[in-house]
């Protein structure tokens, strides 16, 4: 996947502070309680999505397309791939 480098760069500073942090910069993508709260703080909280299978069936398909093998799952990379899959890029303006 080649990235959009302006929407990336918006949803990476969108992500804050957190990005820097060790723990918080990956996603576990293979911790269902990670996943949920993907779903729950970012999907429905952020991008305005209703709940249902579809933010979860995302979710998963973005984690096969980054690599379940991926160790380091960066949380702005996947949030930009699930913004881009939903065709939210304006939230970011």
């Amino acid at each position: 996947m080649t990235p959009d480098m302006d929407p990336l760069t918006k949803v990476t500073i969108g992500c804050g502070p957190a990005i820097y942090n060790k723990d918080a910069q990956a996603v576990a993508g293979g911790q269902a309680s990670e996943l949920e709260t993907v779903k729950n703080n970012y999907l429905m909280k952020k991008l305005g999505l209703s709940d249902g299978p579809e933010p979860m069936d995302a979710i998963n398909k973005v984690i096969e397309v980054y690599g379940k093998s991926e160790r380091n799952k960066y949380r702005a990379v996947v949030y930009y791939m699930l913004c881009k899959h939903f065709g939210k890029e304006s939230v970011y303006g």
